[in-house]
């Protein structure tokens, strides 16, 4: 029997989502024209950024874009914000726009070249613990030159090259089958099933200390995370004189992460501590030496034209020749064009990783476009400064980091250091108070803003990457993954704002 017109609309409205979850989207829609009414923007406004922060924390329910985009485009018919504020949103946050669309897409090109060395790595090194802590080592030093998001790129490539290549096993297939669907878990074999789930608790543990070590590097250097850059033009601060003002945080902070993962790891809390077994091992071991055995002279030629472009890409990164996402596309240009990728289908594939996020992020702007136009922060920012100056720095400190778990922490840097710039140029702070707060700003906005996937783009990234739903890493395991790290990294950066600067 064919469904009626209203069955069929029903049923299209969010797709395969939960029954519930689409009652609880349609619900947010219609409550929040009520809750305007009665309670006014500014309330409605918190409303708002609590119902997006669920369609983030339900991503693998449904794909954030889209009840997302629906309560962004409700916010803009309530007059919560206007299509113009959303589009100067987006405008002064492009080159993070360029870096999704062009960066993401130059790793896919890289690929064969980065799961050949990690996958040397991930057999060589027989310690859970120390691979655990070269993941988060790497992340951080990369991080401090290149970039966040580029480098969980490069942590997303790998994990799933090597998901792929295990589930084709546990699937019944040959390794030297090429047409596998790793998303799909009907063909798998009972009997790996356990297995299975070993791995991506392996897998799970590795991303996530990977991931935090981007944001103990990011915070170090003004190149580490966007915000940095707006934050040492409004200080007059160096790539040096950046660094050495917030060793006395960052570095005691960085130490202590690393220990963080190591503890974890060697007690195996919070998820960490999974071993990768003897079977998944003999698998990928396997796998490598197929594909040692079968290189070709022209695969030895792709992987050494994408080494070199990797050297070029960390040197352009290194000394900013040009906007991330630029040289981003450069990368793409010059590993498409040597290694005989010119068919147009094929170079599609490499953008479609980072499109749909990228659709995320300018929905993730229009809901920051609210938090500035009804000025839901000033009174929080109002407030410190009223303070005792000895307080404010870690009151900023923790504010930020609050504040940026909620948000973003690109925004809450933003109008941070714009008001304390002001407050600096009316003369309602010395410069001495005022390089302390642009410390505790920086290291605010990026340590506790680990906690929630939604306070540092990386971390979203990774939630709504094609990794997640693999090794079923859900919004909430993130937040409980990183509980531990976001402890410690608030404990010991708020000390150092109080007491070392």
């Amino acid at each position: 029997m064919q469904p009626t017109l209203a069955q069929a609309l029903k049923k299209n409205f969010l797709g395969n989502s939960p029954d519930w979850y689409e009652k609880s989207i349609i619900a947010f829609l219609l409550l929040n024209p009520l809750i305007l009414m009665a309670f006014g923007p500014f309330i409605t406004g918190w409303v708002l950024i609590g119902q997006f922060i669920f369609t983030l924390a339900m991503a693998l329910k449904c794909y954030p874009l889209q009840p997302g985009g629906l309560l962004a485009i409700e916010a803009v018919l309530l007059g919560l914000t206007s299509p113009e504020a959303v589009y100067q949103e987006t405008v002064s946050n492009f080159q993070v726009i360029l870096l999704l669309m062009f960066m993401v897409a130059g790793i896919y090109f890289m690929r064969d070249m980065l799961l050949f060395t990690f996958t040397k790595i991930l057999l060589g090194v027989k310690s859970k613990i120390a691979l655990s802590f070269l993941f988060c080592f790497a992340g951080a030093v990369l991080s401090a030159f290149l970039d966040a998001l580029t480098v969980t790129a490069v942590l997303i490539t790998i994990s799933v090259g090597f998901y792929s290549v295990y589930h084709k096993v546990a699937s019944g297939k040959k390794i030297v089958d090429e047409d596998h669907d790793h998303s799909d878990d009907n063909s798998l074999k009972s009997t790996k099933r356990a297995e299975l789930e070993q791995f991506r608790s392996f897998l799970r543990s590795l991303i996530m200390h990977g991931a935090v070590g981007t944001a103990l590097g990011g915070v170090t250097t003004l190149v580490g995370e966007p915000q940095n850059l707006l934050i040492a033009e409004k200080a007059g601060w160096d790539f040096i004189e950046f660094f050495l003002r917030m060793a006395p945080v960052t570095m005691p902070v960085f130490v202590c992460g690393l220990l963080t993962c190591v503890f974890l790891e060697k007690y195996k809390l919070f998820g960490y501590g999974t071993e990768l077994s003897l079977e998944v091992r003999n698998i990928l071991q396997q796998s490598s030496d197929h594909d040692d055995s079968r290189r070709t002279q022209s695969d030895k030629a792709t992987l050494i034209v994408q080494s070199l472009v990797a050297v070029v890409l960390v040197i352009s990164l290194a000394f900013h020749w040009a906007p991330v996402g630029l040289i981003g596309l450069m990368v793409i240009v010059l590993l498409t064009a040597l290694n005989g990728i010119t068919e147009e289908h094929r170079i599609g594939h490499a953008f479609e990783e980072a499109l749909p996020f990228t659709a995320l992020l300018v929905v993730f702007f229009a809901i920051v476009a609210v938090i500035h136009d009804q000025h839901l922060f000033t009174p929080v920012i109002a407030w410190v400064l009223t303070l005792d100056e000895a307080m404010q720095p870690g009151v900023f400190f923790l504010a930020n980091g609050l504040l940026s778990a909620i948000s973003d922490n690109v925004f809450v840097a933003t109008v941070y250091i714009n008001e304390v710039s002001e407050a600096l140029k009316a003369g309602d702070i010395t410069r001495s108070q005022f390089d302390k707060l642009v410390i505790a700003i920086n290291t605010g906005t990026n340590l506790p803003s680990v906690a929630t996937p939604n306070g540092q783009a990386a971390f979203l990234f990774l939630l709504t990457s094609a990794l997640a739903p693999l090794i079923r890493l859900s919004y909430m395991r993130m937040v409980f993954m990183a509980l531990p790290y976001t402890l410690v990294l608030t404990v010991v950066g708020l000390a150092g704002v109080v007491y070392m600067i």
